[in-house]
C-alpha cells in the first residue's frame, strides 16, 4: 500500500520539490489517467489547431516571400495572412482552455486525494472541474489583465504580480472563494513571504523548463537539418515548407504533449506552496491534527 503524502504542513524548498515528485511518482498512473480521461478530447483539439496554425503560417509566409517573384494576387496574400492570425488566435484560446482544465483537474485531484485519505475520486474530480470551469476562466482573464497592466507600468511589477497570482488557483480550489476574494487572499497569504515564494517558483520553473525542453530537442534537430537543406534550394520560400512537413509536425506534437505533462509538476508544486504558506499563517493542518487527537481520546 502506498504512503499518503501529507499536504497540510510547512516545507522548505527542498521538501517542496522532493514531495512534488514523490506525489507524481506515487500516483502517476491514476493521476494521468484522470487527466486524459477528462480533458483528452480538448487536448486533441489543441493538437489539431496547432497543426493547422503551422500549416497556415507556412502558406502565409510563402505568399509574402513570393510576392516579388510571381506578383500574386494581393487579396489572396491578405486572405492567407488573416487566416494565419485567425488560427494563431484560436490556438491561444484553445491552449488557454486546455491549461485551465489541466490546472483544475490537477488541483481538484489533490483536493479529493486529501479528503479521501490518499485515494482521489474520479467522478468527484470530474464534476468539480466542469462545475467551476467558467469561474477559473474568469480568474485567468482577470489575472492576464492584471499582468498586462503590470507590464505597462514596468518589468518589476509584472514579476511581483505573477508570483502573487501563482497562488490564485490553489486558493480558489482549496478555499472555494470567489474570484475577487481569491485575488485579495493571494496578497494576504504571500505577505512577508514573497521572496521565499519567488525562490521556490523560480527553481521549479527552471527545473520544469529543462525537463520540458528535452521533448523539443528532436524537433529542433530536425529543424536545423531541414533548414540546412533549404538554404541550398534556389526557391526562397522552400524554408517555410518545413511547417508543412509531416515529420516536423509530429515532432512538434510530441513536444507539445511533453510540455503539457511537465506543466503538471508546476501545478502540484503550487499546491504544496499554498499549504506551506497557509500553515505558516493559519496553522490549519496543526489545528486539524489537534482536533483529530481530541476526538480519538473521547472515543
Amino acid at each position: 500500500m502506498k504512503n499518503q503524502i501529507e499536504f497540510k504542513k510547512e516545507r522548505d524548498l527542498g521538501a517542496i520539490i522532493t514531495d512534488t515528485f514523490d506525489f507524481i511518482r506515487g500516483n502517476w498512473r491514476d493521476y494521468f489517467l484522470t487527466v486524459f480521461s477528462i480533458i483528452g478530447p480538448v487536448l486533441l483539439v489543441g493538437a489539431a489547431v496547432l497543426v493547422f496554425a503551422m500549416v497556415s503560417y507556412s502558406g502565409a509566409m510563402k505568399g509574402i516571400m513570393g510576392m516579388n517573384e510571381t506578383a500574386p494576387d494581393p487579396s489572396m496574400v491578405f486572405t492567407n495572412i488573416s487566416g494565419m492570425f485567425g488560427w494563431i488566435f484560436l490556438m491561444f484560446v484553445v491552449f488557454g482552455i486546455v491549461y485551465t482544465l489541466l490546472a483544475e483537474v490537477s488541483l481538484f485531484y489533490i483536493k479529493s486525494y486529501i479528503e479521501n485519505n490518499g485515494v482521489a475520486n474520479f467522478q468527484e474530480v470530474k464534476d468539480n472541474t466542469f462545475a467551476n470551469l467558467w469561474k477559473f476562466i474568469g480568474l485567468g482573464v482577470l489575472s492576464i489583465l492584471m499582468m498586462i497592466v503590470a507590464y505597462v507600468l514596468c518589468v518589476l511589477p509584472i514579476v511581483y504580480i505573477s508570483i502573487v497570482l501563482s497562488l490564485a488557483m490553489p486558493i480558489m480550489v482549496f478555499e472555494n472563494k470567489s474570484i475577487g476574494d481569491t485575488i485579495s487572499h493571494c496578497f494576504t497569504l504571500i505577505k512577508s513571504e514573497w521572496w521565499n515564494t519567488f525562490g521556490v517558483v523560480l527553481v521549479i520553473g527552471i527545473l520544469v523548463s529543462m525537463l520540458g525542453f528535452v521533448f523539443s530537442i528532436p524537433s529542433l534537430i530536425y529543424q536545423l537539418i531541414s533548414m540546412g537543406v533549404s538554404f541550398t534550394n534556389e526557391d526562397p520560400t522552400a524554408i517555410f515548407g518545413l511547417f508543412e512537413d509531416p515529420i516536423y509536425l509530429i515532432l512538434n506534437l510530441i513536444a507539445y504533449l511533453g510540455k503539457f505533462l511537465f506543466y503538471s509538476v508546476t501545478l502540484v508544486s503550487s499546491a504544496f506552496i499554498y499549504f506551506d504558506l497557509n500553515e505558516q499563517k493559519n496553522f490549519t493542518g496543526t489545528f486539524e491534527k489537534i482536533e483529530s487527537l481530541g476526538s480519538d481520546d473521547n472515543q
